[in-house]
């Protein structure tokens, strides 16, 4: 079952609008509860579904390792390096009145 999931979600978040909506739902949990590790896996797995570690450091010019230790469960990237992620993915933050 697991490994049906998985490879679901690997197709459901190649596609820019529902990996999009996938984060989205990520960082709102975030918001409400603090679970960074949420927020992370959300963005590893957005990372594996748009080709991996090794495209995501080839497009951002980050180093393989640091990007491993920074989509981990205990990452915490800056914002200079979120954003460079996020557009790399298509996406960028914007903030909205709560």
């Amino acid at each position: 079952m697991t490994g049906d999931y998985d490879a679901w979600l690997m197709s459901y978040l190649k596609n820019k609008k529902t990996a999009c909506a996938y984060l989205q739902a990520a960082l709102d949990d975030y918001q409400t509860d603090h679970d960074r590790e949420a927020f992370m896996l959300a963005m590893k797995d957005i990372t594996r579904a748009q080709g991996g570690i090794g495209k995501l450091s080839s497009k951002t010019h980050l180093n393989r390792e640091h990007l491993y230790r920074l989509l981990s469960s205990k990452g915490n990237p800056t914002l200079d390096t979120l954003t460079t992620i996020l557009k790399k993915f298509g996406f960028r933050i914007k903030l909205a009145v709560i």
